[in-house]
């Protein structure tokens, strides 16, 4: 697939410090995100060791406008 790779970050992962909403309240059902450099990598926060995803700073601006403007919202 043009523009994926696979890579190991599992040492770089263990050492961040994530970040979740101040909305999403003590039911641990959010997502977390560290920034990594160059990327944004973001990961459910209640399965933690189920791998992340990486977001390059176009695909991570996108996501945030989708969630802004209501376009993710479940219909």
């Amino acid at each position: 697939m043009e523009g994926c790779w696979i890579v190991n970050l599992s040492k770089q992962v263990a050492s961040l410090t994530w970040r979740k909403g101040s909305r999403s309240g003590g039911a641990n059902e959010c997502v977390e995100v560290a920034p990594l450099g160059r990327v944004v990598l973001v990961r459910d926060s209640r399965d933690t060791a189920a791998g992340v995803l990486t977001l390059d700073s176009a695909q991570w601006n996108a996501l945030v406008s989708a969630i802004q403007s209501g376009e993710l919202d479940a219909r």
